[in-house]
């Protein structure tokens, strides 16, 4: 099982904190962010929207990943706006 969890602007207009989904999903693992990023997005509507790469940023176990980047069934993955400093 995967813990996904939603930060910032995100949170809002997916209008959840989190959610836990399977690792294998249609007899796919999602075993790397873009597959995950891929399956969330097929929701539709803001979810297609404000999970796109480049919209929203990934941490997997808090440590930035991209989207090759590996999960594994147990992790933690948090997306969340980008952010910018001053």
């Amino acid at each position: 099982m995967l813990t996904i969890l939603f930060f910032g602007q995100l949170k809002d207009v997916l209008k959840t904190d989190g959610l836990s989904i399977d690792w294998v999903q249609d007899d796919k693992t999602l075993d790397t962010v873009s597959k995950l990023r891929t399956t969330l997005q097929k929701k539709g509507g803001s979810w297609h929207e404000y999970l796109a790469a480049g919209k929203a940023l990934v941490a997997v176990n808090q440590e930035m990943a991209a989207d090759d980047s590996p999960i594994h069934e147990s992790d933690e993955i948090a997306f969340f706006p980008p952010v910018t400093g001053g």
